[in-house]
């Protein structure tokens, strides 16, 4: 749980355009990970992405709850290689770049809010939909990741085309 007061936290509202940024800046680390690291991560995962979500603080933001945003925690997730499992603790910290939303406390010299990047591989096969592994793995709880996760809410960054759509909780049907 988050210690930042109000006066840590920025009140704007999330633009399109902003979850079009995060999203560049997921996949900009992603494909600089897998040229760095072919072997180990690249050969086993450059196919098995099945989407990339805003979660946490800022998710929650995004869908009216006017908490503020403290940081954007973006994830990755993957479907799970059955000869290579992924590195869920893998965290990267970038800058949002851009000063609409403040600076982060923790990072003064940021341009924009910090962005955290993280990812986890979920039972999946590649080209499942991604909307449904996700909603099942967060209604299973069957991970502390998992029952994390589904205390707050999840938007859509890509695929591109569902940019924005709220996955978590599960819009009434």
């Amino acid at each position: 749980m988050s210690t930042i007061g109000p006066e840590g936290r920025s009140f704007k509202s999330i633009a399109p355009e902003d979850l079009a940024r995060l999203l560049k800046i997921a996949r900009d680390d992603i494909a600089d990970y897998f040229r760095r690291y072919p072997a180990k991560w690249g050969n086993f995962y450059r196919d098995r992405l099945l989407g990339i979500a805003l979660c946490q603080g800022a998710a929650d933001h995004y869908c009216g709850k006017r908490n503020g945003i403290q940081d954007f925690d973006v994830y990755a997730f993957f479907a799970e290689h059955p000869e290579q499992t992924w590195y869920a603790k893998r965290k990267v910290v970038r800058d949002f770049g851009d000063a609409k939303f403040g600076q982060s406390q923790s990072r003064p010299a940021f341009v924009g809010r910090r962005v955290d990047l993280l990812s986890r591989g979920l039972p999946a096969q590649p080209g499942d939909d991604f909307e449904h592994v996700l909603c099942s793995w967060l209604s299973s709880g069957a991970t502390d990741s998992a029952k994390l996760l589904a205390q707050k809410s999840a938007v859509i960054l890509a695929p591109e085309e569902r940019l924005g759509f709220i996955i978590w909780p599960r819009p009434a049907e």
